[in-house]
């Protein structure tokens, strides 16, 4: 539009609609500068994603958040990205999840975003329902990452020579609880007199942990020139997903298919939690801000103590119920024996 005394003013949105009665309003005032023109088809995901990182919500969230966000983001626009909120259905929900039936877990974070998406269609007027309303999730293991065991983390080990790569990014998250965007950035910067130390890229979280004796002896092979533990080729650093992906490979190579990164940060928290770590201890490893997730670890830990506390009192009682009541058990070939020394 145009007004003597004003700029020309982009009115976005279709005639008529809250988002173009919203513009004209602004741009009547005098405040056309803080209206955006969109570089979208109006009621498309497209158009909606962009809209999105324009609210305040957006804003308010951490950079890190911003940056997961926007890459799943990203990857939905370039498979749905020109198509049309509101000719969105149930059943096409259903069959886009459906593409990734075979990782539960990545469906249902799939669903969890177009959720995200519809709601904000719904405020925007673009829909009156929620079409992924009655979609259901995908049953997943309800611990999320298989936690290894020892018996894998020896078998990866075996099939991996102490000197490999493979083995010190193992041992660097195991006995860090470092998490695969913070690994990737763990080098000789991050130690000092015996320790090793980073902030968690996830929650902000200072970790400061001593180097124990089986870390010690797989980063003595890294090179003195290299700065960082865990380089790409030609010395490049990893990103986050890159560095999964590899580390995966090395799994399947060792016969370990179903084993990744992150249950390694989980194996390690399960050794604390063994040991007998507290909480804040559980946290200051993790990273964490709040004790909720190591608390999971130390209960877990408390429920094996108390599984074997309470059977060795089972077994105890009947030992000493064995003691108080000596039966002789007599076989065939003793009794047998007395019956022709009474005859």
């Amino acid at each position: 539009m145009r007004k003597k005394g004003l700029p020309s003013v982009y009115l976005p949105g279709e005639y008529g609609s809250v988002e173009f009665r919203m513009a004209y309003d602004a741009a009547i005032s005098g405040a056309a500068a803080l209206v955006a023109p969109s570089r979208h088809e109006y009621g498309t995901f497209d158009w909606l994603i962009e809209h999105y990182k324009r609210a305040p919500k957006w804003k308010k969230l951490r950079p890190i958040s911003q940056y997961n966000l926007g890459k799943d983001f990203d990857r939905f626009s370039r498979a749905y990205g020109k198509r049309h909120v509101v000719t969105l259905r149930t059943e096409h929900v259903e069959a886009i999840i459906g593409k990734k039936a075979d990782t539960p877990s990545a469906a249902n974070h799939l669903l969890k975003l177009i959720r995200r998406l519809c709601h904000f269609a719904m405020k925007k007027k673009l829909i009156a329902t929620d079409p992924t309303l009655d979609v259901e999730r995908y049953a997943e293991n309800p611990d999320g990452y298989h936690t290894w065991t020892e018996v894998e983390i020896q078998q990866f080990e075996a099939h991996h020579s102490l000197a490999s790569k493979p083995v010190l990014a193992l041992r660097l998250i195991l006995n860090s609880g470092a998490a695969r965007q913070d690994v990737i950035r763990l080098g000789r910067q991050s130690v000092r007199d015996g320790r090793i130390a980073y902030r968690r890229g996830k929650t902000g979280g200072d970790v400061d942990l001593p180097i124990l004796e089986e870390l010690n002896d797989v980063l003595q092979f890294v090179p003195s020139t290299q700065l960082l533990f865990l380089t790409h080729t030609q010395g490049r650093s990893y990103k986050p997903t890159t560095f999964g992906n590899w580390f995966h490979d090395q799994c399947v190579a060792a016969g370990l298919p179903h084993c990744s990164a992150h249950g390694l940060r989980k194996a390690g928290a399960t050794r604390l939690g063994d040991a007998g770590a507290t909480e804040l201890e559980l946290m200051a490893f993790l990273g964490h801000r709040t004790p909720d997730e190591a608390r999971t670890y130390v209960k877990k830990a408390n429920r094996k103590r108390l599984g074997d506390s309470g059977m060795e009192k089972v077994a105890r009682a009947k030992r000493e119920q064995n003691l108080s009541n000596p039966v002789e058990r007599l076989d065939i070939h003793r009794r047998n024996a007395l019956k022709e020394k009474r005859n």
